[in-house]
């Protein structure tokens, strides 16, 4: 492995930039793709909520297959040619028009369904493009030691990010058809009409907005790296570059290793959110209001976190960080599968959740509570640690095109463990049965995890 060289000192509005642009891009995967926009469109834009999920679940993989596909070389390429601001510039602007078309997708306005799922796939392959880049230049701002504090805060900012974004929209915009009233009691801002479903709607414009405001300090303030060749050039260079890192992957067999353990509890990891509200909804029946309250405790637990795995990080090394994270997150999972409307434990008789009385007053629904506010907890450091483990493995001039590779790993199976829950419920009839094939995929990676021998930690 390449020796880490020396930093230059770097300015606290270098790294402050940095970190803002987790900031930044965090409200479009939690409000597009996750609390918010999704439940819409397969709901209300799609003809029934089968077709929605189908055709939502048919986008995400599209992105996720070129994003498999074209990171590792656009990495190498950026690599070959040195700078990376100009490209998470070009992929910021995907994200941003991807983002504001989604206000174009008006419920029962099927012939715009089209349109929508294209402009969702390209704000999702500029939002993970663009990703892969910043991850690229934290060894620039922070020393070896101090890398995981650097994720873990950045982590922990986008969390809260998500957090405000998420308040604000169901807050302020999105309103229930029957009270007219948002979740804070208020009517929608700026006339958003919810019968037209305006509140969802404008969750797409919002995070693109957000995202160009809270975007331009790492532009304006985080330094680049001087460009090593043309463009050109740094295309053929970086092509043949990714064509012998393909043939000599085998040399780094601990990166290869690690990747491959990634790509294991990455899949389980974006199985367990995907499916965790739909779950919640299946078995306990809660709604809208429930389930975007658990997406707020979950983001501030993130929040929390990610900050606490950030200085364990540094601490005992990113690699055991992971390692328990994936125990908690094993042991959580099986505690989640335990519950339902009538038991928790399995075999622990309780009262079901009543409709009539307050939010989350059963010991269903407090147990599910308590387990998500720990997995979202965990899944800060979780993610945050996988980032500079990568950076202690790899060789520091082949960042970018190995953070390629990262975001391979994390989405070239992407569709894998979602399929699994799919066929597993639709064979047993149970949803209980259906989600428990998540814990296999969080063992396979601490088992393959455990073959990678940690890199020792050096300024």
């Amino acid at each position: 492995m390449t020796p880490t060289k020396s930093i230059r000192p770097v300015k606290r509005r270098a790294v402050v930039g940095w970190i803002l642009f987790d900031w930044a891009t965090q409200p479009y995967f939690t409000l597009v793709t996750t609390f918010v926009f999704a439940p819409y469109f397969a709901t209300q834009l799609a003809a029934n909520e089968a077709q929605g999920q189908a055709l939502w679940g048919y986008a995400t993989a599209a992105a996720g297959l070129t994003i498999a596909i074209f990171s590792p070389i656009l990495g190498a390429i950026a690599d070959a040619h040195g700078r990376r601001k100009p490209w998470i510039l070009a992929f910021s602007v995907l994200l941003f028009a991807g983002s504001a078309t989604l206000w174009f997708g008006a419920p029962g306005g099927h012939e715009t369904i089209p349109l929508v799922l294209f402009a969702f796939v390209i704000a999702t392959i500029g939002a993970e493009f663009a990703t892969v880049f910043t991850n690229a230049m934290m060894p620039d701002l922070a020393k070896r030691g101090n890398l995981g504090r650097l994720s873990g805060y950045g982590w922990a900012v986008g969390y809260l990010g998500g957090l405000v974004s998420l308040v604000i929209v169901l807050g302020f915009m999105t309103a229930s058809t029957k009270t007219g009233k948002t979740l804070l009691g208020f009517e929608p801002i700026l006339g958003l009409d919810p019968h037209a479903s305006e509140g969802d709607r404008a969750s797409g414009p919002f995070s693109a907005l957000w995202f160009a405001l809270f975007s331009l300090p790492l532009f304006l303030f985080t330094p680049d790296i001087a460009p090593k060749a043309s463009l050109g050039k740094a295309v053929r260079t970086g092509i043949e570059t990714w064509r012998q890192t393909l043939m000599r992957l085998k040399d780094h067999r601990e990166i290869l290793a690690f990747l491959i353990a990634n790509m294991a509890y990455k899949d389980g990891l974006t199985a367990l959110f995907a499916f965790g509200g739909i779950y919640a909804a299946g078995i306990l029946g809660w709604t809208t209001i429930e389930i975007g309250l658990f997406g707020i405790l979950i983001l501030v637990s993130g929040t929390f976190g990610a900050v606490i795995g950030g200085s364990l990080d540094d601490r005992v090394g990113a690699k055991t960080v992971i390692s328990v994270a994936l125990i908690i997150l094993i042991m959580c999972c099986i505690g989640l599968v335990s519950v339902d409307r009538d038991y928790i434990f399995f075999v622990v008789k309780v009262a079901p959740p009543d409709p009539d009385r307050a939010l989350f007053q059963s010991a269903p629904e407090i147990m599910y509570l308590i387990l998500g506010g720990i997995l979202g907890a965990i899944s800060g450091p979780l993610q945050s640690a996988s980032r500079t483990m990568l950076i202690s493995l790899a060789p520091r001039d082949e960042l970018t095109k190995f953070f390629g590779l990262f975001a391979m790993s994390g989405k070239i199976t992407s569709f894998l463990a979602p399929l699994s829950v799919a066929a597993i419920t639709s064979l047993s009839g149970s949803q209980r049965i259906g989600i428990s094939i998540i814990i296999a995929f969080f063992v396979v990676g601490l088992l393959l995890l455990s073959r990678v021998r940690a890199a020792q930690s050096s300024d």
